[in-house]
């Protein structure tokens, strides 16, 4: 009998939580496992689930970039009724599906703006007569900023799952760095190696991007600042002369497309985010970009230099703190959340050329997909 794996996820701003998700879910339906994504945020189009089944949940997302408050995609509130309505949809497919795995994308060590659906979620999970592994899936940096007693909510709610997945290598970045309570969950933790959505034998054209700077900004949602301090930058540079590529995110807004759009020539790029990034970056001379955990995980895993421009508020510490542990590696350069202008861009671009390869580093562990369906398989084996 096929095991069945229901596997919750929510994005809220980027779609990185969307893509991490999909790349584990085919990895999971290739191995053999009936997999259900049931996705909470903004449908995104091109989705590539492989074997993997999708259900769209009645879709919210951050009021705004504090991350603190769930909106519809309208702008509207997301009120008790939607609440209820939602939580009842979900409830409703766990019954149907009853699936032998719950995995649930970074909660309970993040996503709590959604405690209303999970907890009953997983009190359905356990009240089930047969109860299915319950599972958290998170990446290798948890927020900072979390209060001790929000810490201390997680603990007490990792207690009904059986395990927690941690996509990281643990030689690079250790969760034990982030999240303040590791004793309290280290005996249920496993980690698997970051997950990648590409395989470098595979990244096979060697002329797409070559010699170029390659400028991303994720999803593009607050992207912009960063796209428009790389092009003022370039002229500061040493490497002005060379062809600058600057991929635009879907969630970009139209007016700041079309300004971006304006300044591209024969030099200059600017065009929709590519299948083929993993190919530019094994081809480009730097690449510059956020920090977020997936094109952090392709630039480790593909690039030559690199200059990390985190994303970050008060509140939100992940991408900052991912970019201090490599930049105090010597792997990468950065400009700090607050920073960036083009004077400080530059200068890291000048930081970044004159430093050590990211090839001259041990290869970081990117197996987790394959990690995590044997760790799975060994959870439901006979």
């Amino acid at each position: 009998m096929t095991a069945r794996v229901f596997f919750y996820v929510q994005h809220l701003l980027g779609i990185g939580h969307l893509r991490r998700a999909a790349t584990l879910a085919r990895a999971l339906a290739a191995g053999g496992f009936d997999v259900l994504l049931v996705s909470g945020g903004a449908p995104v189009d091109g989705l590539a689930l492989g074997g993997a089944r999708l259900h769209q949940l009645p879709p919210v997302r951050a009021a705004n970039e504090r991350l603190k408050e769930l909106a519809q995609l309208d702008g509207a509130p997301v009120d008790e009724a939607f609440r209820a309505r939602r939580t009842r949809q979900l409830l409703d497919l766990f019954e149907v599906e009853a699936p032998d795995i719950l995995l649930t994308e970074q909660f309970p060590f993040g996503r709590t703006q959604l405690r209303f659906e999970l907890l009953p979620l997983l009190e359905a999970a356990q009240d089930r007569p047969t109860a299915p592994w319950i599972v958290s899936s998170i990446r290798d940096v948890l927020r900072r900023t979390a209060s001790p007693a929000r810490v201390d909510e997680m603990v007490q709610t990792f207690e009904a799952f059986d395990a927690v997945l941690v996509h990281a290598d643990p030689a690079l970045v250790r969760l034990d760095d982030s999240f303040p309570a590791w004793a309290d969950i280290q005996a249920r933790a496993l980690y698997t190696g970051y997950v990648s959505d590409s395989d470098p034998a595979a990244v096979a054209d060697l002329a797409v991007g070559k010699g170029e700077v390659i400028v991303s900004a994720g999803g593009g949602a607050v992207g912009a600042p960063l796209l428009q301090a790389a092009l003022a930058a370039r002229p500061l540079t040493a490497l002005a002369d060379r062809r600058w590529r600057l991929l635009v995110g879907p969630n970009m807004p139209d007016a700041e497309r079309a300004a971006l759009a304006a300044s591209a020539d024969g030099d200059i790029i600017v065009e929709p985010v590519r299948a083929d990034f993993p190919s530019l970056l094994r081809n480009a001379a730097l690449s510059i970009s956020q920090a977020g955990y997936n094109t952090v995980v392709e630039t480790l895993c593909h690039g030559d230099r690199a200059v990390l421009v985190p994303f970050g508020t008060a509140r939100e510490t992940e991408q900052a703190d991912r970019a201090r542990v490599l930049v105090e590696r010597g792997m990468v350069a950065s400009v700090a959340p607050g920073d960036l202008s083009p004077e400080t861009l530059a200068a890291a671009i000048a930081r970044a050329w004159a430093g050590p390869s990211i090839r001259s580093f041990p290869p970081v562990d990117a197996r987790g997909a394959a990690a995590t369906v044997a760790a799975l398989k060994q959870m439901v084996a006979p």
